[in-house]
C-alpha cells in the first residue's frame, strides 16, 4: 500500500506538467520563429570572432540577455575593465527592471520555480506571460515555467547551432539582427488588436519618442521606460475604466 501511495502523487504530478507544457508550447512558436534565426546569427557572430565554440550556448546558458549578449561578445575580447560592462550592462537590461515589477503577483508563490522565470525573464518571456492565460485546468504556475523554459532552450540551442555551423561555413551576420525588431513589431500589433483603447501602445510609443528627441539615441531608454511607467501609474484608473466600460456585461447564469 506504501509503494501506491507514493506513486499516485508523482503521475498526478506528472500529468500536470506535461499538460502545461503542452498548453505553453504552442505560445512560444513565435518566440522559437525568432530566436531560431536571431540565435543563429548570433552563434555564427560569436564564432567569427574567434572565441570558442561553446561560448554561445554558456552565455545564452548563463547570462541570457539577448542584445546584452552581443555586446559582452565583444567586451570580452577588449581591455578587462568590469565597472564599464557593469554600467554597459545596466543600460541594455535595465528595462527588466520594469519588466519585474510588473509580474510580481504573477510570479509570486511558485517557490523554486518563481526564483527560475525571474531570472530567465527575457523581453519575448515577458511579451507571453504577462497576457497569455492558461486553458481551464492547467496548472499556472507549470505553464508560465515552461513558456520561460522554451524560450530559453530555443535561444541556447539556436546559439550552439550557429557557433558549430559558423565554424563550418563562412556567413555574413549583417541585418541578421533586424529579426528581433519584426518580431516585437508583430507583438506589437497583436496587442493592438486586443486593446481597443491603446492607451497603453500610445504611451509606449510616444514616451520614447519624445525621449529620444530630448537625450539622443545612446541615452534614451532609462528615461524612457521612466516616463512609460510614471505615465501609466498616473493613468492607471483611467485606462482601468476605459476598458471597464468596453468589457461586455458578464451574464447571470440561473442556478
Amino acid at each position: 500500500m506504501e509503494v501506491r501511495t507514493k506513486k499516485v502523487p508523482d503521475r498526478q504530478r506528472q500529468g500536470v506538467c506535461l499538460s502545461a507544457l503542452g498548453a505553453a508550447a504552442p505560445r512560444t512558436i513565435p518566440v522559437l520563429a525568432g530566436y531560431f534565426v536571431l540565435g543563429l546569427g548570433y552563434g555564427i557572430y560569436v564564432e567569427s570572432l574567434g572565441l570558442p565554440v561553446w561560448l554561445p550556448m554558456l552565455m545564452g546558458t548563463v547570462v541570457y540577455g539577448g542584445s546584452l549578449e552581443f555586446v559582452l561578445a565583444s567586451l570580452l575580447l577588449g581591455t578587462f575593465s568590469p565597472l564599464s560592462a557593469f554600467l554597459m550592462a545596466l543600460m541594455i537590461q535595465a528595462r527588466h527592471l520594469f519588466y519585474g515589477l510588473a509580474m510580481l503577483e504573477r510570479y509570486k508563490g511558485y517557490g523554486w520555480r518563481s526564483a527560475y522565470m525571474i531570472f530567465a525573464m527575457s523581453d519575448e518571456t515577458f511579451s507571453i506571460t504577462c497576457s497569455a492565460q492558461p486553458p481551464e485546468g492547467v496548472d499556472r504556475g507549470w505553464f508560465m515555467f515552461f513558456i520561460t523554459l522554451l524560450d530559453q532552450l530555443y535561444w541556447v540551442l539556436s546559439a550552439g547551432l550557429g557557433a558549430v555551423v559558423g565554424s563550418v561555413l563562412p556567413f555574413s551576420t549583417e541585418g541578421v539582427d533586424f529579426v528581433m525588431t519584426a518580431m516585437f513589431t508583430v507583438i506589437f500589433l497583436n496587442q493592438w488588436e486586443k486593446d481597443p483603447q491603446h492607451y497603453s501602445a500610445l504611451i509606449g510609443v510616444a514616451a520614447p519618442l519624445v525621449c529620444l528627441a530630448l537625450f539622443g539615441p545612446g541615452s534614451f531608454l532609462l528615461p524612457s521606460m521612466g516616463c512609460i511607467l510614471v505615465l501609466l501609474l498616473a493613468l492607471r484608473r483611467p485606462i482601468e475604466a476605459a476598458k471597464a466600460q468596453n468589457q461586455p456585461p458578464k451574464q447571470e447564469v440561473d442556478s
